[in-house]
């Protein structure tokens, strides 16, 4: 993963104590795995937004 940020958690109450990397609902630590899953994710939700966009409620909320 091109991502070298490292995340300030001393006690380790966020991020998995032998990778670093931030917890996730899917319990995965391989930095790629975890990259390729959410970009899966991203993408499908964006296609989801294409497809069917929010309602406006009104002007001010742009």
């Amino acid at each position: 993963m091109s991502n070298s940020y490292k995340y300030i958690d001393p006690d380790y109450t966020y991020t998995d104590p032998k990778t670093g990397l931030l917890r996730n609902l899917q319990d995965i630590t391989d930095p790629d795995v975890l990259l390729f899953v959410e970009s899966g994710a991203v993408t499908k939700r964006l296609k989801e937004l294409y497809e069917n966009p929010m309602a406006r409620t009104s002007r001010s909320c742009l």
